[in-house]
């Protein structure tokens, strides 16, 4: 009886704020959906390769749809895909980048020295 009381005051008062049923859950489900970070997407994609469950266990016992899963294992293969083909982009190193400023130094040290030995023989010839 106490649930029903509790339903009742919780679609009156979805009632009172003109809030459709099916808003009420649109917006419970945005509330509580969960987050699931990398690592986690990667452990729940690699049990379902290892075929240990089916992919319908593993989804209901993580708490996800399968749509989910085949959506995150598709996005996980191209990832690998582009990785193997060496598309991927990564971020320099401390070292790197120390190397490429003294470069680009040396570099500009350059054009201004060859700009001025072009000045200075315009001058003589002109």
């Amino acid at each position: 009886m106490m649930s029903e009381s509790g339903s009742k005051g919780t679609s009156a008062r979805a009632a009172k704020s003109g809030e459709t049923a099916r808003a009420l859950l649109r917006r419970t489900k945005q509330i509580t959906r969960l987050k699931f970070p990398a690592e986690e997407k990667i452990r729940i994609l690699l049990e379902g390769i290892r075929a240990e469950l089916s992919v319908a266990e593993l989804c209901r016992r993580e708490g996800i749809h399968p749509t989910v899963y085949y959506y995150w294992l598709k996005d996980f293969m191209e990832a690998g895909k582009a990785r193997m083909r060496g598309d991927s982009l990564r971020d320099a190193t401390t070292a790197e980048v120390g190397h490429l400023k003294g470069e680009n130094e040396r570099l500009k040290q350059l054009v201004a020295d060859l700009s001025l030995q072009n000045l200075t023989l315009k001058k003589s010839l002109g």
